[in-house]
């Protein structure tokens, strides 16, 4: 098989993509001080933050939707163009020495409305332009991207920060999001459509192939266990480094161990071919349990940081992995349905740890909070073992056993078209 970098659609598809998340990840270093600056209250940047996650979280499913009636190379160029314009705006209101809050966050909420759209094209976009041999390498040149992106994206924002000002991170992602725009029109991606019928109807049928898979809905628990113990550790994490273990250098080199490494796993999973792919990924992510452990008995900073850089190992490795074992199991008419309840649950488990992890805090101390995310999602995780669907799944065969729900409506192979 051809590298898939060597398939025009897919090169285009990852040049658009690599630029756009460079951009993306300059934004929240470059928000938070844009907003805490010209407010300087935390209370004002919570609002931004809660304009933009809520509507995300509310659409997703009809953004699942939509990306599966229509082309999703459509659908991720709209929404592209969209945030294009707010980030350009939210750039233009920083840049102009007094901007307005309530502007800022209607942008971020429009601007967090797209991302529900775009968010279940990416899945689709990547399985319509790869061939199905090039899925897995495929996904991991994007996961290292994404990774790459991390380690990239604060060093830029702070660099814009600290020279021209944090207006000029959103105007920058603004025209990351324009150029990708205008490569996804120069390409084809390859779409089956479905009739059109009701939207409760085609989010029924989409839980519908959720529910149907073992595998996939057992393994979207222990995902989220593992979001909502993310959240615990960004929100207990600060404090206790800055106090007990070394001062906020030693948060910093947490975190920066922690992107390491998950560009390491996500170029290990390019080069490894797991017979069990979604066992070995999740048993992968019950790493997580480590590093919070370590926190909960105070263990030494070192270990401590070392076993966060191998946790996101994990996290790295399943990204790509996990994505392609939907992409060859779940039929493409559904795929952005699909998608779009992965990608609830993982955000939805987030904001649950962000607020109750502070109220643990406060009754119990820190240790409580960690000692607890570290059981569950070591627990969610392992237990993922014990599921018929989750150890027979193959690489190669995708799902073995038939599917108990209704299937996803589709027209003949022979239907397939470029956009």
């Amino acid at each position: 098989m051809p590298h898939p970098l060597r398939t025009r659609a897919f090169r285009l598809l990852f040049i658009g993509r690599t630029l756009s998340l460079l951009g993306d990840a300059a934004i929240p270093t470059a928000l938070s001080l844009a907003v805490y600056l010209a407010t300087g209250s935390t209370g004002d940047l919570a609002l931004v933050l809660g304009c933009a996650m809520v509507p995300k979280l509310l659409l997703l499913p009809l953004g699942g939707v939509v990306g599966d009636r229509f082309n999703a190379r459509t659908v991720a160029l709209t929404t592209d163009l969209v945030r294009c314009v707010t980030q350009l705006f939210v750039g233009a209101e920083l840049l102009s020495g007094s901007p307005a809050l309530w502007q800022i966050a209607l942008a971020e909420a429009i601007g967090g409305a797209a991302g529900a759209f775009a968010m279940p094209t990416v899945s689709p976009l990547i399985r319509g332009t790869v061939a199905d041999q090039g899925l897995l390498r495929a996904n991991s040149l994007m996961a290292v991207a994404t990774s790459a992106s991390r380690l990239g994206g604060p060093a830029l924002a702070g660099t814009l920060i600290l020279t021209a000002g944090p207006g000029w991170a959103f105007v920058l992602d603004g025209a990351s999001f324009a150029v990708s725009a205008a490569l996804l029109s120069a390409m084809k991606v390859r779409h089956v459509p479905i009739p059109p019928s009701s939207l409760l109807t085609d989010l029924k049928e989409g839980w519908s192939e959720v529910r149907s898979r073992d595998w996939y809905w057992t393994s979207l628990i222990a995902h989220a266990a593992w979001n909502g113990a993310a959240a615990v550790l960004m929100t207990v994490g600060p404090a206790l480094f800055v106090d007990e273990l070394g001062g906020k250098g030693m948060w910093v080199a947490l975190l920066q161990t922690g992107a390491v490494g998950l560009l390491l796993g996500s170029l290990l999973a390019g080069r490894a071919r797991p017979r069990r792919p979604v066992l070995i990924a999740n048993l992968g992510l019950a790493t997580y349990a480590l590093p919070l452990g370590l926190l909960a008995v105070h263990a030494p900073v070192v270990p401590t940081i070392a076993a966060y850089g191998v946790a996101q190992a994990g996290l790295g490795f399943l990204t790509p992995v996990w994505q392609t074992s939907v992409q060859s199991a779940v039929p493409a008419a559904a795929l952005a349905r699909v998608t779009s309840y992965d990608w609830l649950l993982s955000l939805g488990a987030m904001p649950l740890g962000y607020a109750l992890a502070p109220l643990a805090v406060s009754a119990w101390g820190a240790e409580v909070p960690l000692a607890a995310a570290a059981v569950a999602v070591g627990g969610a995780c392992l237990a993922t073992a014990a599921v018929p669907g989750v150890r027979r799944f193959r690489a190669a065969g995708g799902q073995p056993e038939q599917a108990t729900g209704a299937p996803a409506r589709t027209r003949p192979k022979s239907t397939e078209r470029p956009a």
